[in-house]
Parts: structure tokens; C-alpha cells; sequence
């Protein structure tokens, strides 16, 4: 099973930015434990700050993985580009959220990647990701 997990922008400061929501732990250490407890499936990991890549990697796993992991961050709340690149591929895309967006401000409260998404998971830190890798392997 090949599942992409794609972070977008600030997520690279995970471990130094706003430890009280996003926690002390870099997503890099975390996303080596992944890959250790769950060696049977074959895991990437791409993060940018920028929105078009983000998209880029949506278009080129969207036809070839089984499935993707997409925290979209700020993005989520503005990008119409995101939410049409998930809504033009195949493979199904779960959206995570390390905070819970509905106990932040206002304007969180709305995506545009949950229309498309399969499954959103939001407010259990990182333990998000692997709730999302656990329903793949269902």
C-alpha cells in the first residue's frame, strides 16, 4: 500500500512553532516512527510553504497511490486550487488537522478540502496521521 502524506505551509516549523497546539516533536521524528510501525506499507512524505506544489504533489500521486494524507494548514481555509486538485484525482484523500479548527477563530471554521475529502480527522495532535494511515489499511 502506498500512501503520500503532504503538509502544507509553516508545518516545517512543527517542534519550535506554538508547542502548546502543535506539540514539541518535529514532524520529520514523527514521521520515522510511522515508518517503522507500519513497515508493510510504503510511505512518503512532502511538505511546502507553497500552495502550487502542494497541488503538483496532489496530481502525481492522485492517479498512482492508494491514498492520500493532506493537512493543507492556512491553505485549507483558502485555497479553491487544493480543493479542485483533490476533486480531479482518484485517489482518496483524507484531510487531518493537528489542532481542532472549530475551537480556533472563526474564519478555520470552513474548508475547502472537506467537500472532496473522504474523511477529515482534527484536534489529536499527530495521532491524527496514523488514525488516518490506520483507516487505509482497512
Amino acid at each position: 500500500m502506498r500512501i503520500v502524506i503532504i503538509n502544507g505551509p509553516n508545518l516545517n516549523l512543527l517542534g519550535k512553532r506554538e508547542p502548546g497546539i502543535y506539540g514539541s516533536s518535529t514532524f520529520e521524528a514523527f514521521f520515522e516512527k510511522l515508518q517503522k510501525k507500519y513497515a508493510e506499507m510504503e510511505l512518503h512524505y512532502f511538505q511546502s510553504n507553497i500552495e502550487g506544489e502542494l497541488i503538483d504533489k496532489i496530481q502525481e500521486f492522485g492517479f498512482s497511490a492508494d491514498g492520500i494524507i493532506l493537512n493543507a494548514a492556512a491553505y485549507t481555509h483558502t485555497s479553491v486550487g487544493i480543493g479542485d486538485a483533490i476533486k480531479a484525482v482518484e485517489t482518496p484523500v483524507i484531510e487531518v488537522h493537528i489542532s481542532n479548527v472549530y475551537q480556533r477563530e472563526t474564519f478555520r471554521h470552513q474548508s475547502y478540502i472537506s467537500p472532496n475529502a473522504t474523511g477529515i480527522i482534527v484536534g489529536f495532535g499527530l495521532q491524527g496521521y496514523e488514525l488516518a494511515l490506520q483507516s487505509f489499511s482497512k
